[in-house]
């Protein structure tokens, strides 16, 4: 039985629901009887593994999958030895003992383990740690920016004519006022705009501002302009800068303009765009403004390591001197931030009689916010009061604090201190669960009236945060990674077969994905079903062109938005599955690739973790084989046996997308030859589906229990940083059956998550 690793552990360890399922004793004690005889040699007496046969056999392959190796490959050498009965008494004995996910969380039983904070997490929780000695964000409805024109270049209350609420800042005055008739000087005038920009991804921003006037530009800071113009040199018209943002945080924005009769240039004109990560510039759009005020965040630029993925999931388990290295280096990096902005955070002057005191108290807060618990009185003067003994001055005593805090363990460790179920380890689970960073300030009210550790408080705590934007900024990140969107990074196709797929399409295929997801986030009850079935895609001209269709009308009197969703291609869409960003990123840059697609379906939403192949196989050139269309081709390459053990799972889920091409395009022919989109699925009850097409293959995705369970498994990894048997058995199936009888609604699944991961069991 020595082929058995190399087809059964192909699909690789994952815990998944899997149907239960009884065996008579009888057929379980043949089955065993067979194993011990022919298999146990090489695979271990429990399945192992040995010397020769490193890996086990663990797996999330259908019992009937099973058989069927068995039954064609086993013995090696010999497989008309173990056939029929014997073949599926075996088959049953290996699922039951040891294979199955149900055998496997029985056999080895997960644990808590102890977890450092992930660079996410860090970020997150360093942002906020700053921000607690801020105020709240203000809230304002509606989208765009706060626009004050003034009559002359002063920027004077007294002077303003004109206050108003402008979409975009994308304007072109001439030489005349920007407003007429309300008294501004057409020589001489200025214009302030003002609010927030609430970034889509985490990463490098480059704000460009194109004027050949005088211009300032301030995000994050109203002290010091990331692009400063007031001068024009030569002939400059457009200004660029970088800044580092989070996504789904308000960002003070302040942007001004003024004309003087004195100026060379007698036009005035200014748009204000910018570059999100992985996308091209494009004008900064109203969804991403909002008219209101939000304080200053601190957001640190340290280079991290990137976290272990290794099993599927972000997590803080692995400490290298890399890591060590950076956590110092941001330390330093927020520490000198804290003494430059030591005042206005301490809320104090430099002058105050009392300014010691209020640093002093400072650092106590800070390190209990760092600690997510408060200090004990004892503990106060080892980790605050000696540095202000012996420090040369307050600053410097701040800053030892800030840099003995943030390289505590304490810190960077979530749950060193206190009992396991304490409110404050509940409330710091809660919190990282749902938001990556750490309570706010309700949370910790009610944790410090020892509330927290009821059940009922929990659920309550649980759907407020659940509600909150942070929330759903997570579960946005989360369904990035769950689309495999951060191993797309550059999305290009071959100029001679798509001549017009340029950088812009790409970036705005991907902008309409993003916006397709918020669209679904917004939801009072965002659901699986809708990611799944959508048949809307959201264009703007350029992609609407593109795909050879038209936006629909914008009501009279209405504001045209940029994207606009359309049914695209009606009856054959089907939500995330055909979006063309990801038809176009699952695919090669002149052919489909039925192989990325039903790598895709098979990992991410079905939960199906696969082997990497043992070799490296290139595809078939297209022009090696001018007549075969892409499923001929594919077929033709993954026909040998040592393929057919993960292609029998990947090639029929991906043929069902056939009818897209590489740039997400429907088609009905390729080649001169009608396209064949019939595919299929063996589950892991063992049901062998056909599907004619990407909608039927939908139908039955969003109807599935194996895709809720493996989204429940993925989202449970994704916001707790751990394994969900840790919790319990009955904890995926739990959360699963919540899920399906809500509706697959997504918000109610995180707070479930986040309430039973709440407590530690056996604590």
């Amino acid at each position: 039985m020595t082929h058995l690793p190399r087809v059964v552990s192909a699909i690789l360890t994952v815990v998944l629901v899997a149907s239960s399922s009884t065996f008579a004793a009888d057929d379980l004690k043949r089955g065993e009887a067979i194993y011990r005889e022919m298999c146990a040699s090489c695979h271990g007496a429990k399945g192992e593994g040995s010397k020769d046969y490193k890996e086990p056999l663990l797996g999330d392959a259908s019992l009937v999958e099973l058989s069927r190796v068995i039954d064609k490959t086993m013995p090696e050498g010999e497989p008309e030895k173990c056939v029929g009965d014997d073949a599926r008494n075996v088959a049953a004995y290996i699922y039951e003992a040891f294979y199955s996910p149900e055998a496997q969380v029985r056999n080895t039983p997960a644990r808590v383990e102890l977890s450092r904070l992930t660079v996410r997490q860090y970020r997150e929780t360093l942002a906020d740690l700053i921000g607690q000695f801020r105020g709240d964000p203000e809230i304002k409805p509606g989208n765009g920016l706060n626009a004050e024109y003034f009559e002359t270049r002063r920027f004077r209350r007294d002077d303003r004519k004109v206050d108003r609420v402008d979409s975009v800042v994308r304007f072109n005055f001439g030489e005349e006022a920007p407003v007429p008739d309300v008294g501004i000087n057409a020589k001489d005038f200025s214009i302030r705009w003002s609010g927030s920009v609430i970034p889509p991804e985490s990463g490098e921003y480059e704000f460009i501002v194109k004027t050949a006037n005088g211009v300032q530009l301030w995000v994050n800071d109203d002290r010091t302009p990331l692009i400063d113009g007031r001068v024009r040199s030569g002939n400059e018209v457009e200004h660029r800068e970088r800044i580092s943002l989070l996504a789904g945080r308000r960002y003070r924005l302040r942007l001004e303009l003024f004309k003087s009769d004195n100026a060379k240039e007698k036009n005035a004109a200014i748009e204000l765009w910018w570059r999100i990560p992985h996308r091209t510039e494009e004008l900064l759009a109203t969804r991403y403004l909002v008219p209101s005020w939000a304080p200053e965040t601190f957001v640190v630029t340290t280079p991290f390591p990137p976290d272990d993925r290794s099993i599927g999931y972000e997590r803080g388990t692995a400490v290298s001197k890399e890591w060590d290295q950076a956590t110092t280096d941001a330390a330093f990096e927020t520490a000198a931030y804290v003494l430059r902005k030591i005042d206005d955070l301490a809320g104090t002057k430099r002058d105050a009689g009392d300014r010691v005191d209020k640093l002093k108290s400072f650092s106590r807060r800070f390190i209990e916010f760092a600690f997510r618990r408060p200090l004990a009185d004892a503990e106060v003067p080892t980790l605050i009061d000696a540095h202000f003994a012996e420090a040369e001055s307050p600053e410097q005593a701040v800053q030892r604090v800030v840099l003995l805090t943030l390289k505590s363990p304490r810190f960077l460790y979530r749950e060193l201190g206190g009992e396991p179920n304490d409110a404050w380890n509940i409330a710091s689970r809660m919190s990282y669960a749902l938001w990556d960073s750490l309570p706010d300030k309700r949370l910790r009210e009610s944790a410090a009236v020892g509330k927290l550790t009821n059940d009922d408080e929990i659920r309550e705590q649980a759907y407020r945060m659940a509600n909150n934007p942070r929330a759903s900024a997570k579960l946005r990140e989360f369904l990035r990674q769950w689309l495999r969107l951060d191993h797309i990074t550059d999305l290009a196709k071959d100029s001679s077969a798509y001549p017009d797929f340029t950088p812009e399409i790409a970036s705005d295929l991907r902008t309409s994905l993003d916006i397709f997801l918020d669209d679904v986030l917004a939801e009072e009850k965002p659901s699986l079903n809708r990611l799944l079935m959508e048949e809307r895609v959201w264009l703007n001209e350029r992609l609407a062109a593109f795909y050879g269709v038209e936006l629909p009308p914008v009501a009279e009197g209405e504001a045209a938005p940029e994207f606009r969703p359309v049914v695209l291609d009606p009856g054959r869409r089907a939500g995330v599955l055909t979006h063309p960003y990801l038809m176009a990123s699952f695919a090669y840059t002149a052919t489909s690739s039925p192989i990325h697609r039903g790598v895709f379906l098979s990992r991410s939403v079905l939960g199906r973790a696969l082997k990497i192949p043992q070799i490296a196989v290139s595809p078939i050139p297209p022009d090696l084989h001018p007549d075969l269309t892409t499923r001929e081709r594919v077929a033709l390459q993954t026909e040998p046996e040592a393929c057919r053990s993960c292609h029998n799972l990947i090639n029929p889920l991906g043929f069902t997308l056939e009818q897209f091409d590489a740039v997400g395009r429907y088609r009905d022919i390729e080649k001169g030859k009608p396209i064949d989109s019939q595919g299929g699925y063996l589950t892991r009850r063992g049901e062998d589906l056909k599907f004619d097409g990407s909608r039927a293959l939908a139908q039955y995705l969003a109807a599935s229990p194996e895709v809720e369970a493996s989204f429940t498994r993925q989202l449970f990894a994704y916001m707790v940083k751990q394994a969900w048997s840790a919790w319990g058995a009955a904890t995926l199936d739990e959360l699963q059956t919540d899920f399906h009888q809500s509706g697959d609604d997504l918000r109610r699944l995180t707070a479930k998550i986040a309430m039973r991961a709440a407590k530690v069991p056996g604590k």
